[in-house]
């Protein structure tokens, strides 16, 4: 199963090709659905070498092995809404939502990196959690 993801990140890659990439990472992405992907599945479409670092906490997580170790450990994982897909070559930028099922949200925007042959090598994670914008500026803008 991992292959047909990866195939589709090569497809992507090779063609820059943002319809091929928003179906692998909903695929991807399908924590908590029956298609879900196991960590172990999920270690397998990463690099050796893989980083992924999340600038808010100051973290980063070296290897596929912790990274797996992480998602078998992770509680409650988020599901997360893919908003915007964009990119080419190896390098990739996602927008979603993740929903942690107790009503809490945090935007994401992920920054990801591959190799050649469809491995994600880097995963680069902002997150900002939603708030009520002033009224100030309310005759210029357009509520989402």
């Amino acid at each position: 199963m991992d292959g047909d993801i990866r195939q589709m990140f090569r497809t992507a890659i090779a063609h820059s090709d943002a319809g091929a990439m928003r179906h692998a990472l909903e695929r991807l992405f399908a924590h908590g659905a029956a298609a879900a992907l196991s960590a172990e599945a999920e270690y397998e479409l990463r690099d050796e070498a893989y980083v992924m670092e999340m600038p808010q906490s100051g973290e980063r997580i070296r290897g596929r092995e912790d990274m797996r170790s992480m998602q078998e450990a992770f509680p409650n994982p988020p599901a997360i809404t893919l908003r915007r897909v964009t990119g080419a070559g190896r390098m990739w930028v996602i927008e979603g939502v993740n929903g942690y099922g107790d009503g809490d949200t945090w935007h994401v925007v992920v920054v990801f990196e591959f190799t050649d042959d469809g491995r994600i090598v880097r995963d680069t994670r902002y997150y900002a959690k939603p708030f009520d914008p002033p009224e100030w500026r309310a005759a210029w803008v357009e509520r989402m």
